[in-house]
């Protein structure tokens, strides 16, 4: 901590900054606290002008004085646009924004020159990967101004993924006095190949990476991935199982293992952790009302809500596993006549046309009944107020005497038009290729088909839950605390934010030991599994024999009572205070000191 000083400037550079496409934005954005507490004014993100959005968390700043205004002043000066300001979020850091377009003209030199001089083969017809090549002919212009105004600084940019990395073989080449650090969250190579082999982990020592690559049609994002670990003066992933994987197919292993937090402020429940569940647990069984209710109904009170979430990819993220499990689990309630029910959620991005009619209807109906009823309830309170006013007769009159004809017939025909004798539908979405969608396949394989004699039911939500979704009427972290337990039991996961968020938000969690979360819990003393957290062994076991675990942990978590749910809710604000990037930012102190020695 001692090197990072006044006279150090730290550049994060992503891009994904200020454009949320993915992991790494949740990355960079929840440790801003953290880290501006660390560099404070010295500090910058600096990200791609593409997201017209962003207006509307940005603040323009106009200082000449300040040593950032200088470098944008002289990046202006070469005619590119750019944006230098504040990002309103938390820790209000510094940000620069540079449009990539203004050099499109250059396109084909830029890759000439990465050929030439890197042996990085182009890449043709591919819009985005082309966006990236000009935003880096940018970034190795604005660098070359750093290097001109630095002055005595010591200047640190931080690369985070083979998008933005680039300027880090310029840099050297260049000779330009800039220490880097180069982050990756997940090889790209490691991604296909852990879907499209079965032994990835048992073959990962064995593959020939450049040829898997050009197999794979990534060839270009490969070597800009490797040349970057190779060339940076400090090399971070966020796991030991990512660092495994770096070594074999990068040909380089990591300096320092980074791994990621949150920022647990806005997760704080201030001990109202059961509070939230509950209200949330309401909005969500309304959900289960409007949907299931037409078709048969059972106790709400003696259910529990599931969920599963993440990147749609159908092996990488255990959802066959889970969808396997919930089978198996099924069986098993029926067998030893639970009397509860399992409502198991998955949410996941998909290609879709809408919501379904059938299901805006039902919760369109189900609104409709509410309605009646509160009319009816309001006419009923009048006529009784009246009555108990203007009687002498001191019992309980017949509330239906208190109901008009009108409202009758209207709560009657309400009713019958919201029943229906079809099951509940499995999917609450229209997909582009429902034929081949590998979810909706897997429930059906595995026949769970929400029949009125089944234990578990399943409602594969095929896009993110956000505010302003018609059929929750809550964003994606209400319902988590809505829900009783996340199934995570991931495949190849570097790191893993969803059991992560879970847990800060007083939710039991699964995860995996090929997970990056998954096998850092194992590393601590605590006792995660009575935490609430449960880290399934996928590592050199059989499908059937992890199917079997993770079955088994669910039938033990069914049959938990009630009062051992809401313990394992308050012990998990507690465990979770380990992954406050207040105690994690210390790995990224780690790694730039570190650049600072090479």
């Amino acid at each position: 901590m001692k090197k990072i000083n006044n006279k150090t400037i730290l550049f994060e550079v992503s891009w994904e900054v200020g454009n949320q496409l993915g992991g790494i934005y949740t990355v960079i954005r929840s440790k801003l606290p953290s880290i501006t507490k660390v560099f404070g004014e010295n500090y910058c993100l600096l990200g791609p002008l593409i997201n017209d959005s962003i207006s509307a968390e940005f603040e323009e700043i106009d200082d000449s004085l300040d040593f950032f205004s200088k470098t944008v002043k002289g990046l202006r000066d070469l005619g590119f646009e750019v944006r230098y300001g504040r990002w309103l979020v938390s820790g209000r850091p510094k940000i620069i924004l540079i449009n990539p377009i203004a050099v499109y003209n250059r396109l084909d030199v830029f890759k000439r020159h990465l050929f030439q001089d890197f042996a990085i083969e182009p890449r043709d017809n591919d819009d985005l990967y082309d966006q990236v090549i000009m935003w880096s002919d940018t970034l190795r212009s604005f660098f070359r101004i750093v290097n001109q105004f630095k002055g005595t600084h010591t200047v640190i940019a931080h690369f985070h993924e083979w998008m933005a990395s680039i300027p880090i073989l310029d840099i050297k080449k260049e000779g330009l006095k800039i220490k880097t650090v180069f982050t990756t969250h997940a090889t790209m190579l490691g991604r296909y190949l852990a879907m499209n082999d079965p032994e990835f982990y048992q073959k990962l020592p064995y593959y020939n990476a450049e040829e898997h690559a050009r197999r794979f049609g990534i060839t270009s994002m490969y070597q800009i991935e490797k040349l970057s670990a190779q060339n940076s003066d400090t090399f971070t992933t966020v796991s030991e199982l990512t660092a495994n994987e770096c070594l074999y197919l990068l040909g380089k292993k990591p300096d320092v293992i980074t791994p990621n937090g949150l920022n647990l402020a806005r997760f704080s429940a201030n001990h109202e952790i059961q509070v939230r569940h509950e209200n949330y647990k309401k909005k969500i069984q309304t959900f289960a009302i409007s949907h299931f209710f037409p078709s048969y109904t059972f106790d709400l009170s003696k259910t529990l809500f599931f969920f599963t979430s993440g990147r749609y990819e159908y092996k990488n993220k255990g959802f066959d596993v889970t969808i396997e499990a919930l089978k198996n689990l099924n069986k098993l309630m029926i067998e030893a006549n639970i009397d509860q029910t399992i409502i198991t959620f998955f949410i996941t991005k998909s290609q879709t046309w809408n919501i379904l009619p059938d299901v805006l209807e039902q919760k369109a109906k189900l609104d409709e009944i509410k309605n009646t009823c509160s009319a009816i309830e309001q006419q009923i309170a009048e006529k009784l107020f009246y009555k108990a006013a203007s009687t002498h007769d001191h019992n309980l009159p017949d509330l239906n005497e208190l109901v008009d004809e009108y409202w009758k017939l209207r709560y009657r025909r309400t009713i019958i038009n919201w029943k229906s004798n079809k099951w509940p539908i499995i999917v609450t979405h229209n997909l582009v290729n429902d034929v081949d969608d590998q979810i909706l396949n897997g429930l059906r394989f595995h026949q769970l088909f929400n029949s009125p004699f089944d234990k578990v039911k399943v409602v594969y939500h095929p896009d993110f839950i956000v505010s302003t979704n018609p059929l929750f009427s809550m964003d994606y972290g209400q319902f988590v605390r809505g829900c009783h337990l996340g199934i995570f039991p991931s495949y190849y996961e570097p790191w893993g934010y969803t059991p992560l968020e879970c847990i800060a938000r007083g939710v039991p969690a699964v995860t995996s030991d090929l997970s990056g979360f998954g096998r850092y819990v194992m590393n601590m003393e605590e006792d995660f599994y009575n935490s609430g957290v449960y880290v399934l062994k996928r590592l050199e076991k059989t499908h059937q024999q992890l199917v079997s675990d993770l079955t088994k942990f669910l039938f033990q978590f069914v049959k938990i009572s009630q009062r051992q749910r809401m313990i394992m809710r308050n012990k998990l604000e507690d465990f979770s205070e380990n992954f406050d990037w207040n105690n994690l930012i210390q790995f990224y102190i780690d790694a730039y000191e570190k650049s600072m020695t090479t």
